[in-house]
């Protein structure tokens, strides 16, 4: 067994940035080029992959395909603590009929499939997933074999990735009522990792939406909110964004300020991405927005 690579395996979940070169290795491991991992809670929340199939996976992620057919429902049903080949769990018509396979892989010229699937006790579901070119042929079971070897690994380094996650929004969470102003941590996509009792009582100014979501009730701060958050990785963001938000009755009572988080490493399990702080307009204690 390479201990180098396993070595690489339990960095990653340290240092996120180094999993497209693991994924590459492993797809040379399972004899094909490169590999992708999706990372899933009922939608999917992140993913990587190695330089070949990025673009697949990018389409394959954005278009909800992981969600269409049989071949993903059917991974996670058998519960089979390895790598599955397609054709062993398919015959030639069912894939024919595959959407995955029918629309996206076999018109970019892809053919064949192996794949492993890891659920999380944080309830997150973890995808590795190896695709071959037409030519090639199915994928050998001496492939799968070999990847079997590391996937113990693979399955502690994703755990470990989503324990540090969860022990990160605690940090914040308590930073959050250290501040002793409203405020509270977003992830990329505008999902509520973290929030204070202060901004939890702001029922005129924040209206809290399902899964996890935010919006503020001022149509005009709440488009500025969501534009915000959209340019933090923008090349021509600003440092903080400032704003008012009106109540009901249109008073100008608060400032939020939405400040990002800018890591070195970005993981690929939900990740603190900027806090938005509402300060009251006549506070003169109200934080600086040099707070980045």
């Amino acid at each position: 067994m390479n201990a180098q690579l396993i070595d690489r395996i339990y960095e990653s979940c340290f240092a996120p940035e180094t999993w497209p070169d693991v994924l590459d290795e492993i797809g040379r491991i399972g004899d094909t080029t490169g590999a992708s991992l999706i990372v899933s809670r009922n939608n999917v929340l992140h993913w990587v992959a190695s330089p070949e199939p990025r673009e697949r996976a990018k389409k394959f992620v954005k278009e909800g395909w992981l969600w269409r057919g049989q071949i993903i429902a059917k991974l996670f049903s058998l519960r089979i603590p390895g790598f599955l080949i397609d054709v062993e769990f398919f015959t030639p018509e069912e894939l024919d009929r595959e959407p995955i396979y029918r629309e996206v892989w076999r018109p970019a010229g892809v053919g064949w499939g192996m794949a492993t699937a890891i659920p999380l006790p944080t309830g997150e579901n973890a995808t590795f997933i190896l695709s071959r070119r037409t030519e090639r042929g199915p994928f050998e079971r001496a492939s799968a074999d070999r990847l079997d070897e590391l996937r113990p690994h693979l399955a502690r380094s994703v755990l470990i990735s989503a324990r540090l996650q969860l022990e990160r929004a605690r940090v914040a969470g308590e930073a959050l009522a250290a501040l002793g102003v409203p405020a509270l941590v977003l992830n990329e996509t505008g999902k509520v990792l973290a929030a204070n009792r202060q901004i939890e009582t702001l029922t005129s100014l924040v209206r809290w939406r399902a899964f996890d979501k935010v919006s503020m009730k001022d149509k005009g701060a709440n488009q500025l909110l969501h534009d915000a958050v959209a340019a933090i990785d923008s090349e021509s963001r600003p440092d903080v964004w400032s704003f008012p938000v009106r109540d009901a009755e249109a008073e100008a009572t608060m400032v939020a300020h939405v400040i990002p988080i800018r890591l070195s490493a970005r993981d690929i399990f939900v990740r603190c991405f900027a806090v938005l702080v509402l300060t009251p307009m006549t506070r003169p204690q109200a934080p600086s927005v040099e707070l980045n």
